[in-house]
């Protein structure tokens, strides 16, 4: 963690700003622990990642392995001793399946859609302030570091954290969180990401909460539109149209050229044999 990220981080649960305990210290703050004195929750550093989590002993909870993998990276008996006391085993361990789409990313970032939305982005003016919603290994976050003054990107998976955070830039920095939480309070941005997480996260719910996070500035989001996730799918999944509607009533004006639906490729390689491909519509608005 970049030491000066504290300035922007709020307590989740009281929305006060955060105290830092550091336990180790290089070009970031290595390890140690966010500490909020109104309602003592506390949100470990772990191999530079911020972990912003409510209850880090429930995110612990549904990601055991990980818990175990967290133990082991602390370096320090102040965290070691926070981890343990937070591991809560718990069956449906998603470890495993966040370490291996973090591997599979990685693996397609070649893919044209990536270009192709880096394109797009470099015709925005600059911004101060910059954020995307389900970063993941940091593509294009760390692309957004090159021309935006400050870039934040926040994720529900360390394991792909952990490669984004692998590139360094005094202007960028990462947090495991879930997109649906205050982690920077009030503060308002120029920009956001959203790319490809409607699948994930209740669309209109998110739709709304990034709308808070934007007097005025630029709005950039995609999907596939593959809602079919079984039991664990969104209860209101929308479509190109009425995304672009629920833009609209939101405030955002949607770009001349994003106006219709497009189909840019996006292949992900799951393994040497298999790939999926998908057609991703890409929409840019702006609020004025």
């Amino acid at each position: 963690m970049i030491q000066s990220s504290l300035e922007f981080l709020r307590c989740m649960k009281c929305g006060a700003k955060l105290e830092l305990d550091v336990f180790e210290s290089k070009k970031e703050i290595e390890e140690g622990i966010l500490q909020c004195k109104k309602c003592n929750l506390e949100f470990p550093i772990i191999q530079k990642i911020p972990i912003m989590w409510n209850d880090f002993s429930k995110y612990l909870s549904s990601r055991r392995i990980l818990g175990g993998k967290l133990y082991k990276l602390s370096t320090t008996s102040k965290l070691k001793s926070f981890v343990k006391k937070s591991l809560n085993a718990k069956t449906n361990d998603r470890s495993d399946i966040e370490e291996k789409w973090a591997r599979i990313y990685q693996n397609s970032e070649t893919s044209k859609f990536y270009s192709t939305i880096k394109q797009n982005l470099d015709t925005l003016p600059s911004s101060k302030f910059v954020l995307e919603h389900g970063c993941s290994i940091g593509i294009v976050t760390s692309h957004l570091a090159n021309s935006n003054e400050l870039v934040f990107g926040v994720d529900r998976s360390f394991s792909a954290i952990q490669i984004a955070k692998k590139q360094f830039n005094d202007n960028l920095d990462y947090f495991v969180a879930d997109s649906l939480s205050p982690v920077f309070g009030k503060l308002q941005f120029d920009l956001i990401l959203a790319l490809n997480v409607l699948e994930i996260i209740e669309p209109n719910v998110l739709l709304k909460s990034i709308s808070k996070q934007i007097t005025k500035g630029y709005f950039v989001i995609s999907d596939p539109y593959d809602f079919d996730r079984g039991p664990s799918s969104v209860k209101n999944p929308v479509d190109a149209s009425s995304l672009r509607t629920d833009l609209k009533n939101l405030g955002f004006k949607i770009s001349n050229s994003t106006k219709k639906p497009s189909y840019i490729p996006w292949t992900l390689k799951l393994n040497p044999r298999a790939t999926l491909n998908y057609k991703v519509d890409l929409i840019m608005s702006q609020k004025s």
